[in-house]
């Protein structure tokens, strides 16, 4: 039986966040800070949560435009507007 020329292209999810990476972007950038161990985790942590965010309020700004694709305008927009709010 002959194998098909398609092959599946699923991509596996990490499940784990890229710790070395992380402190290897921050040794160069801030070599002298000094993190605890589970430091990056944090930093990758609310990384993840600002981008949830952003897909959040930008899927509500098209929403409100009646427009089914998130575009450009829509995540600048949401981004002014949760660095507002994260200001105060």
């Amino acid at each position: 039986m002959a194998l098909s020329t398609t092959v599946s292209q699923k991509k596996q999810i990490r499940r784990k966040a890229p710790r070395g990476f992380l402190r290897r972007i921050f040794k160069r950038q801030k070599p002298h800070l000094r993190l605890e161990t589970s430091g990056d985790l944090l930093v990758h942590l609310n990384c993840l949560l600002f981008v949830h965010r952003l897909a959040e309020e930008s899927r509500t700004n098209a929403c409100e435009n009646k427009c089914g694709v998130i575009k450009n305008e829509h995540v600048l927009a949401a981004a002014k507007v949760i660095l507002k709010k994260s200001r105060g």
